[in-house]
Parts: C-alpha cells; sequence; structure tokens
C-alpha cells in the first residue's frame, strides 16, 4: 500500500481541548436527576441529555505511541496511523462543533450598539472556542471523506453542519447559524501536525468568520498554535501560543491576541493577553486572561503580575468570559465537558431524520464510546475507503462534495469552502455509504 492509499487516522487529534466548561444551557439535564452510566434519562416524559458516557476511557498504560513516532521526528503526521487508543470517542466534526458551547457570547456580542463593545465579546468568543482543548490528549477520529456531523439546538437558537472535504490533505468544513437570522459562523480548517521528539505541534491552517447579520458585520481569525507536550515520558499537557488577529471587515476595527508560550518556569502558561485598535490604530481596550479559565478587558493599560495560579485582575476590568468546572467524573471520561459528552448521543427519533453519513453513525467511534476498541470496526472503514478511492482512480472520477464547495470567503479573498445550502431540507437519497 503507499502512502496516498494509506487512511491516516492522525488528523486533528492533538488540537484538543481545555479544562474550561462554559455553561451549557441547552442540556436539558441540569434540571434533573444525575445520570452517571451515559445512558438517555427522562424526567417526568421530557427526554435529557446525558451527563456521563456509556462507559469510562480505556486505559493506554499498556501501549507506548514512542514506537510510532520514533521514525517521525520533525515529519508532518496527516498519513501516520496511530492505534485507536489513543483517539476519543469522537469525530474532528464533532470536535469542531465544540466552538458552539460559548454561543451565548456570540448573541451578547449581536445586542451591544458600540463596534468597539462587539469586538470585545467576539474576542473573548475566538478564546473559549478553543478552551475546551484543555487536557484533552486524545485524538479525535479523523473523519471519513463525505463523513458529516449536524449539531441542532433549538434552545440555544442555532444550528450546525460540517462536512469532510477532503482527504488528501484532510479539510473539514462547518456552518452554524442562528435560527432567527441573527448570525452566522463558519469555516474551514485543515490540521498539520509535526513530531517534535517530546511534542506534537498543531497548526490549524484556516479561516474562522463570524458574520452579525444585523449589524452588517464580519469578523474573521485563524486559531492559535497548539502543543502537546510529554509526548514520550511524564504527565501529557497542552499549551497554545502564537499572535490571533481578529478583524472586523465592516469597520476597520482590529483586536491582536497574545496566546503566551509557557516559558521559563511556567510564568506564562495559558496567559492571553492583546488589544483591540480601530481604523485609526488607536488602543482602545486591552484584553487579558486565561483561555483555561476567563477573560477580561480594561480601558487602560496596567502591569499585570506574573506567576499567579489564576487571572490578576487589574482594578476596574470587567469580566467578559469565565468557565465553568467540567464534570467530577470528566478525568475518567477523556476529560470531557458536559458538552461534549452530548455530541456523540443519538436524541430519540434523529437516526430516522439525519444524513445516514452522520458520525454519530460510525461503528467504530460508537464501539469505543462503549469501552470497546473495535480496531477491526476501524479497519474495514479504512478498507472501504481506500476500495472507493480505488474504484474512483480507475473510472477517473473526483470526488464530489455534497453540501460545501471551494470558492472565495467574501471577507479575506482567500480560498475558503462554502456552504451551498439544503442539508436541512433532508433529502438525503444521493449521500454516499461510506459506513
Amino acid at each position: 500500500m503507499n502512502s496516498e492509499e494509506e487512511f491516516y487516522d492522525a488528523e486533528t487529534g492533538l488540537e484538543s481541548d481545555d479544562s474550561c466548561e462554559v455553561s451549557f444551557k441547552d442540556a436539558l439535564v441540569f434540571e434533573s436527576k444525575q445520570v452517571t452510566d451515559g445512558s438517555t434519562s427522562q424526567e417526568n416524559g421530557v427526554w435529557e441529555r446525558r451527563k456521563a458516557l456509556p462507559a469510562e476511557m480505556i486505559s493506554r498504560n499498556n501501549f507506548s505511541v514512542w514506537s510510532i513516532l520514533k521514525k517521525c521526528i520533525g515529519m508532518e503526521l496527516s498519513k501516520i496511523a496511530m492505534p485507536v487508543v489513543f483517539n476519543e470517542p469522537l469525530s474532528f466534526l464533532q470536535r469542531i462543533s465544540e466552538y458552539m458551547e460559548h454561543t451565548h457570547l456570540i448573541y451578547k456580542a449581536c445586542s451591544l450598539s458600540d463596534s468597539i463593545d462587539r469586538m470585545q465579546v467576539v474576542a473573548a468568543f475566538a478564546v473559549s472556542a478553543v478552551a475546551s482543548q484543555w487536557e484533552r490528549t486524545g485524538k479525535p477520529f479523523n473523519p471519513l471523506l463525505g463523513e458529516t456531523f449536524e449539531l441542532v439546538r433549538e434552545d440555544d437558537g442555532y444550528r450546525l453542519i460540517s462536512e469532510q472535504v477532503s482527504h488528501h490533505p484532510p479539510v473539514s468544513a462547518f456552518h452554524a447559524q442562528s435560527l432567527k437570522h441573527e448570525f452566522e459562523f463558519h469555516g474551514s480548517i485543515y490540521p498539520k501536525l509535526k513530531f517534535w521528539g517530546k511534542s506534537v505541534e498543531a497548526e490549524p491552517k484556516g479561516t474562522m468568520t463570524l458574520e452579525l447579520l444585523k449589524h452588517k458585520e464580519a469578523y474573521t481569525w485563524t486559531n492559535p498554535m497548539c502543543c502537546v507536550h510529554n509526548i514520550i515520558l511524564g504527565k501529557l499537557w497542552i499549551e497554545q501560543y502564537g499572535t490571533v488577529e481578529i478583524v472586523n471587515h465592516s469597520t476597520g476595527d482590529k483586536c491582536v491576541l497574545n496566546f503566551k508560550p509557557c516559558g521559563m518556569f511556567g510564568k506564562e502558561l495559558h496567559k492571553v493577553e492583546g488589544h483591540i485598535q480601530d481604523k485609526n490604530k488607536k488602543k482602545r481596550r486591552v484584553i487579558y486572561g486565561k483561555w483555561t479559565e476567563c477573560m477580561y478587558k480594561t480601558d487602560k493599560r496596567t502591569d499585570m503580575s506574573e506567576g499567579q495560579e489564576t487571572v490578576t485582575v487589574i482594578p476596574g476590568s470587567a469580566l467578559l468570559w469565565k468557565i465553568t468546572p467540567r464534570p467530577a467524573h470528566s478525568a475518567q471520561m477523556y476529560n470531557f465537558t458536559s458538552f461534549a459528552m452530548t455530541l456523540n448521543e443519538l436524541e430519540p427519533g434523529m437516526e430516522r431524520l439525519m444524513a445516514p453519513t452522520d458520525c454519530r453513525l460510525r461503528p467504530d467511534i460508537r464501539a469505543m464510546e462503549n469501552g470497546d476498541i473495535a480496531s477491526t470496526e476501524k479497519e474495514r472503514l479504512e478498507e472501504k475507503q481506500r476500495a472507493a478511492r480505488r474504484e474512483r482512480s480507475k473510472d477517473e472520477e473526483e470526488w464530489a462534495t455534497r453540501w460545501f464547495q471551494l470558492g472565495t470567503n467574501p471577507h479575506t479573498r482567500g480560498e475558503d469552502w462554502i456552504y451551498t445550502g439544503g442539508y436541512f431540507d433532508r433529502n438525503y437519497t444521493d449521500c454516499p455509504n461510506i459506513y
């Protein structure tokens, strides 16, 4: 088998999450009794989202990632097949949907009349979107070509569709929209992973675009770099670093955020500092905090003390966003947030409505969620995908995406995958059989 035929499962596993968890307003379970076995619960006849997975995390104690990665130092890892035990029971498409955990920040931005006020809340949303990566060292399953995931949360007033639009290189596209036409949030992600001996570095190539329709504004940014340390020995830990620029293409306002690397003695670990400037490059606000905890804003620049376990609040600051602790059993369940716990759950009646390509129907992910590594299912799906690719090659046929098409982002003028619409019309007769 040549490298081009290999089904690589190393895509974005290390784009991971953090120990943050915002209150999940849509999870009806918070009003009811605890469900500890991951099963669906009903209270007074009303269905509730689950609070736990069906089984605890599969132990990795008897497996060595070094045996796989020792020949890959300095290499791009997208075509290196990883044992399923190093995964978490979610597809990367589901991982992308975790951006929506903090949608209340988008609604807050929509409600504000001042563009600088809107920018600071959009900046908080951009930081919160990567917060679930803290301590999420398991790798999500690489999506199959044509795989989809839909997320409909009527209580939070939005719906999302994502599709794996390319396999070589791996590209995932998503589009979310408010049910009341208040916002659209979309993008495409091509994660590039490199192994550096003791760490794996993930570069999340791709642009995020948030449109506030009432204000006729469009914001774009690219997520920070992510690095997972102590791959070979010791406790795994995650840092995110790099400069993130959020641009308001309608007003010319810009927010520059610096995700700080750990530094000596870990003093800078998880810190985010930045500022908002208007179209005349005049600094209007300072934003600071930790992507694992919270974000604040202040109108004046003040020296901040270093080396604190939590964020030192500057007098006169206002809180923009704060996480909610993860469930007590999160460590036994891949360090999932409450939001992540619900993503692979099949809601009552949902299976007959959603597309047959939805990743909640993938048998290998379902098996892992239930505590079974299911390597044979993974191998079957890999071979089915390779066989389909060989058939297309023999017939000189190119893969056709179903819900997105390659085009131009109207705000950045860069290449982007654009949602063509129609998914929620529920007509899936021409969807491929990928499972």
